[in-house]
């Protein structure tokens, strides 16, 4: 069952955490995540600097104390509009579905999407702003479960285990298999497959 979590105060400032996960991989949408926080919650930290359970924890965790937006870009939308734009398009996405407008975002990195708040970029936010932080675990989370079912469905790509990133036991099915519809055509590995 699921806590019901309470609005702050109306004078608290409402900070969002705005972080994507997913720009490399062959396969899969970019996923993003918005996260206020409503309380504190200990142990965060840039989820590629946390193994799979820890993660699973405070992710589960920040549903009880958070506001939380998840959104996407799916593959098409990457190949339309290249990588980077996609990940504005899903961390823009993220913002609009936290149900309320924060009063500033605080996005990793050094580009930010369009937003209709405030927004300022933080380079390695995701590691020293524990709001951050909380954003890139839940995309994370969301990505990776994401195509942990998707290897259900094409297997001999290895998305249990590398979630569609570029590794050799990838590249090799990718090249034995052919494409899914999961896969970037727009990436160079991808497009050497299918000529």
């Amino acid at each position: 069952m699921r806590a019901v979590v309470i609005r702050p105060d109306p004078g608290t400032r409402l900070i969002a955490g705005v972080d994507e996960v997913g720009r490399g991989p062959l396969a899969g949408p970019v996923v993003a995540a918005a996260v206020i926080l409503l309380r504190p919650i200990e142990g965060l930290a840039d989820s590629k600097l946390l193994d799979g359970p820890t993660r699973e924890r405070l992710a589960n965790g920040l549903r009880e104390v958070a506001l939380i937006g998840i959104a996407a870009a799916s593959v098409t939308e990457i190949d339309r509009i290249n990588i980077l734009h996609a990940s504005m398009l899903a961390m823009r996405r993220a913002v609009l579905r936290l149900g309320c407008l924060p009063d500033v975002a605080l996005i990793d990195g050094n580009r930010a999407p369009d937003l209709p708040c405030p927004a300022e970029t933080v380079v390695d936010g995701d590691r020293d702003v524990p709001v951050i932080g909380a954003a890139s675990i839940v995309a994370k989370v969301t990505r990776d479960r994401l195509m942990r079912r998707l290897a259900l469905r094409y297997p001999g790509y290895g998305w249990e285990s590398n979630v569609g990133y570029a590794t050799s036991v990838h590249r090799d099915a990718v090249r034995r298999l052919g494409a899914t519809c999961h896969h970037r055509r727009s990436f160079c590995t991808v497009q050497a497959a299918l000529f």
